[in-house]
């Protein structure tokens, strides 16, 4: 067996990123940028107002009350095309760019108006209530980066970068393939020895929250023709999963059937919990990850593996994932395997994450995998800890989409 530090780097080396497309902006949520954006206008171009009110001269209303004249207005989209002197102003709105002369805002709130004619009742000094040009941003200025997974709020930035377009990567092609004679779809026929595929479903989904398509092969019996025809279909993705079949017992088939095709395993077993079973491997080009059949194991080694493999493809920087939070509960002394214990996980009143891991970890219940919100991650011959102790935990919100 392997370290799961170990597992983790030789699948990301082992990696290449996709090619890069340009995508409308309207479908760029979710992707991950291939290169930088610079932003092609300042934001705001020039400067305008913050509040709505009267553009006037600070050095007019360095003394109150002081009266004005009224020479025009300028709403937001449009402008005052002429220039305020002493003793002038002109009705502004919030965005209306200042015009010439004018260095502040007097709030609309602050003055008597009569016609023509405004009173200021309260002091304002120069600059106050104003948006200098550039404030938020300038032109030429780099705001969204490579590698980048582009939010809601991202989206808004490139907007107001003025960038119609993105280059951002492709979304790697994930083939994935279920494998055992025992399984059935959802919906279909069950009983003493049929049980219904949640991997296959469940694995889909992961790839997809992790920016990757899912394409999903169906369920290959355990028979080496069928595992044949699950990875001649898989020719053409950027990576390859199977699900079940990868250990050693009599009808764990995968390597016996794809090792004639060229599989060359790079590793085959890591030292974790739930998960030892996972193998590694390359297919021709093609890269080849081999998940345990257990539905927990397949799924908790997809957070580790698959979204290492997927986040290589994409260009993103390597990241496990953790944040840290305090225990809500005693531990037992870990063995030598890192264990992943499945745990609730809530928020103090000051900030503070909290993780509970469930009294019984078996790896055949997914409910508890379902009602989780984080791992919490114990090295190999972990002591034994106290609630309150500080470790180290894999929350399920990643980002866009949900784990």
């Amino acid at each position: 067996m392997i370290p799961v530090p170990d597992a983790v780097a030789r699948i990301r080396a082992a990696m290449r990123p996709v090619d890069s497309e340009v995508v409308p902006l309207g479908q760029a949520f979710g992707r991950v940028l291939s290169a930088d954006v610079a932003a092609r206008v300042s934001q705001p171009p020039v400067d305008v107002s913050a509040m709505d009110g009267y553009a006037v001269r600070g050095e007019d209303v360095g003394r109150v009350p002081a009266t004005l004249h009224r020479i025009g207005e300028a709403p937001a989209g449009a402008a005052f095309n002429g220039a305020v002197g002493p003793g002038e102003t002109v009705r502004i709105f919030t965005g209306g760019p200042l015009p010439a002369g004018t260095d502040t805002v007097v709030l609309q709130e602050n003055v008597d108006a009569a016609g023509q004619q405004v009173t200021v009742r309260e002091i304002t000094r120069p600059g106050r209530h104003v948006r200098a040009a550039g404030l938020d941003f300038q032109a030429g200025q780099i705001l969204l980066h490579a590698g980048q997974r582009l939010s809601a709020r991202d989206v808004g930035l490139a907007a107001a970068m003025n960038a119609p377009s993105l280059h951002v990567r492709r979304r790697p092609k994930v083939a994935i393939v279920s494998t055992g004679s025992e399984l059935v779809a959802a919906g279909g026929p069950v009983g003493p020895s049929r049980i219904v595929d949640a991997n296959g479903p469940a694995m889909a989904a992961v790839v997809a929250s992790f920016g990757a398509e899912p394409i999903s092969l169906g369920i290959a019996r355990d028979k080496i023709a069928e595992l044949e025809e699950a990875a001649d279909a898989a020719r053409g993705a950027d990576l390859f999963i199977t699900i079940g079949g990868a250990s050693v017992g009599e009808h764990d088939l995968i390597q016996k059937a794809l090792a004639p095709r060229g599989l060359a395993v790079d590793f085959w077993k890591v030292a974790l919990r739930p998960g030892k079973p996972l193998m590694f491997g390359h297919l021709g080009a093609l890269p080849v990850l081999g998940l345990p059949g257990n539905p927990v194991s397949a799924l908790v080694c997809a957070l580790l593996f698959v979204r290492t493999a997927i986040r290589a493809l994409l260009g993103q920087r390597a990241d496990d994932g953790t944040v840290a939070a305090v225990l809500g509960r005693d531990l037992d002394a870990n063995d030598g395997r890192q264990d992943y214990l499945r745990s609730r996980l809530e928020r103090r009143a000051d900030g503070t994450l909290v993780a509970t891991p469930f009294e019984r970890q078996d790896s055949s219940m997914l409910a508890a995998l379902a009602a989780s919100g984080c791992l919490v991650v114990r090295t190999p011959q972990a002591p034994a800890e106290k609630a309150g102790a500080s470790v180290l935990v894999i929350p399920f919100d990643l980002g866009p989409g949900a784990f």
